[in-house]
C-alpha cells in the first residue's frame, strides 16, 4: 500500500481494532493493552503509516509545529539562535517551521502570513527590525510570538535579548582603555533598533571616556564579509586605531580586508565584534568580541513560547540574559 495513501481507517482494518484505539496507540495513551499496542505499532509499521499532523491539528485545535522566521540562515548568528530554538522544541516536542526571509521586509511579511495559514502554535521571529506592516500582522494574530534578538521598540511582545546598549559601551571602553583616540564604529543598517542601541552605546562611552563623537567614523552598511572588506581602505584612510564591529562576518571582511593592505592586527588597529560567532575563532587573529551565549538566546525564546502557549505563568516577558567581554587575538594585552 502507498504510504501516502495509508490511512488511519487501514491501521485500524489490518490489526482488527477500533480507529479509536490506533489513535490512542499514536498518541500514547496509557490506556491500550500492551499486546494491542504491539499488534497495532506492527502493522503501522508494515503499512509505513504516518499520522496526518493537520488533520490532528484540526481535531485537537494544536499542530505541535513552531514557526520561526529568519532573516538569513546563512549568518552564524541567526544559525546559532536557530539550534538552541530547535533543542528545545524538541525537548518539548514541538515541529520546527523553519522559513528565511533573505532580510527582505516584503518576503517576511508573506512567510508569516504562510505560517498563520500552516495553523502554527506559535512564532519565533528573528527579524533585524519590525516593519509597521509586520506590527499590524503580529496585532491581528491570536497565536502567542516570542522575539529572539530582536527589539520592540513599544516593548510589547515578548522577547529575549542581552543590553545591547551596555555591551556597546564596554566593548568601546574597552578598546578606550587601550590609549585609542580615534576608534571607529561599524554597523550594519542604524535603521535596526539594535544597532541605534549600540550606537547609543557607543555615544556614551566616548563621552565617559573624554574622547570626542564624530560622524567621520561612523560607518553604516551591510551585515556580510564583503561589504567590510571594502571598508578597509576607508578606515585605514581615516587614521582609526580601533574598530567596534555590530556583526561578525563584518568584522572578519574588514580584518582581512585591513590585513591585505598591510595593516597589522591588533598592533596598528584593534578590532572588536558583538556577537562572539563561531565565526570569531575560524579567524586569524582570533577576534575579541561581546561574549553571549547565542545558543541560550534561542533556547530560552523557545521556552518562553512553550510557556505562553500552554498558558503558564511567565515571571519575566521581556528577558535580558548576561553577557561580557572576551579577548582574543584583535586585541592588544594591556
Amino acid at each position: 500500500m502507498n504510504k501516502q495513501t495509508t490511512t488511519i481507517y487501514d491501521v485500524a482494518k489490518k490489526a482488527e481494532v477500533s480507529m479509536a484505539t490506533v489513535s490512542r496507540v499514536v498518541n500514547d495513551n496509557p490506556n491500550v493493552k500492551p499486546s494491542t499496542r504491539k499488534k497495532v505499532l506492527e502493522v503501522i509499521e508494515q503499512l509505513d503509516y504516518r499520522p496526518n499532523a493537520v488533520a490532528r491539528g484540526l481535531a485537537s485545535k494544536k499542530t505541535t509545529t513552531v514557526g520561526v522566521i529568519i532573516p538569513d540562515i546563512s549568518n552564524a548568528f541567526f544559525a546559532s539562535l536557530a539550534l538552541g530554538v530547535d533543542d528545545i522544541a524538541t525537548m518539548y516536542k514541538y515541529n520546527i517551521g523553519l522559513a528565511n526571509s533573505n532580510g527582505d521586509a516584503q518576503k517576511e511579511l508573506i512567510v508569516f502570513n504562510t505560517l498563520l495559514a500552516k495553523q502554527m502554535d506559535g512564532i519565533i521571529f528573528m527579524g533585524r527590525r519590525i516593519t509597521d506592516k509586520m506590527r499590524e500582522g503580529f496585532s491581528r494574530t491570536y497565536i502567542p510570538i516570542v522575539l529572539a534578538g530582536t527589539i520592540d521598540s513599544n516593548k510589547k511582545i515578548p522577547s529575549v535579548n542581552i543590553n545591547y546598549k551596555l555591551a556597546s559601551k564596554d566593548a568601546t571602553s574597552l578598546l578606550a582603555s587601550h590609549d585609542n583616540k580615534k576608534i571607529a564604529f561599524i554597523s550594519g543598517p542604524l535603521i535596526d533598533p539594535i544597532n541605534k542601541q549600540r550606537l547609543k552605546g557607543y555615544k556614551a562611552a566616548l563621552l565617559e571616556n573624554y574622547l570626542s563623537y564624530s560622524k567621520d567614523l561612523i560607518f553604516e552598511t551591510n551585515y556580510n564579509f564583503e561589504e567590510g572588506k571594502k571598508l578597509a581602505k576607508r578606515i585605514k584612510n581615516i587614521e582609526a586605531t580601533a574598530c567596534y564591529v555590530t556583526d561578525d562576518e563584518l568584522a572578519i571582511g574588514l580584518m582581512n580586508g585591513l590585513l591585505d593592505l598591510g595593516v597589522a592586527i591588533p598592533e596598528k588597529i584593534e578590532i572588536i565584534t558583538s556577537n562572539n560567532s563561531a565565526l570569531t575563532e575560524f579567524a586569524r587573529p582570533r577576534i575579541s568580541s561581546i561574549k553571549q551565549s547565542l545558543y541560550d538566546l534561542g533556547a530560552v525564546s523557545m521556552r518562553l513560547l512553550t510557556k505562553l502557549m500552554n498558558k503558564e505563568e511567565v515571571e519575566k516577558r521581556n528577558v535580558i540574559l548576561p553577557y561580557n567581554i572576551e579577548e582574543k587575538g584583535s586585541t592588544k594585552k594591556i
